[in-house]
Formats: C-alpha cells, structure tokens, sequence
C-alpha cells in the first residue's frame, strides 16, 4: 500500500500523546495508530500490547524527527 504517511516513533501511549501533542503545537499534522486498541474492540489480543504508532506527512518527517529527538533530550 502507498502511502503519504511515514512512522516517526512507536511505544507507549503517554510517550506517544507527548510526542503527537509537541507535533501538534509545532503545527504538524500527527496521526497515532493503536493496534492495541483496534484489536480489543474486535475481541482480539495483540502479541505487541501498548505499542502506538505515531506517523506524519513524508514532507514535514526531518522536521518531526528533530523536534522528537529534541524532546527526548529533555526527558
């Protein structure tokens, strides 16, 4: 599947809202994507529990990577 859309981090849920969160107010369109979550609501398991998935636009990954990677430095 082709995609404009490229992963920029994967982990927990409240690393994942920080991070979407700092995207967010850098005016940068953040999606997460909880396979967690997607397969509890279909009464399924998941072998990676709290595993989140935050992606990006391909156009704006170099500058979302800083700015994670900025972020992590603060921590």
């Amino acid at each position: 599947m082709d995609t404009d859309y490229i992963k920029v981090f994967g982990g927990n849920q409240i690393e994942a809202q920080r991070i979407k969160l700092t995207l967010e107010d850098n005016n940068i369109k953040a999606v997460i994507k909880d396979e967690t979550e997607s397969a509890r609501l279909a009464g399924f398991g998941s072998p990676l529990p709290e595993l989140i998935e935050v992606f990006v636009h391909k156009d704006e990954e170099e500058k979302s990577l800083a700015l994670i990677t900025t972020l992590n430095k603060k921590a």
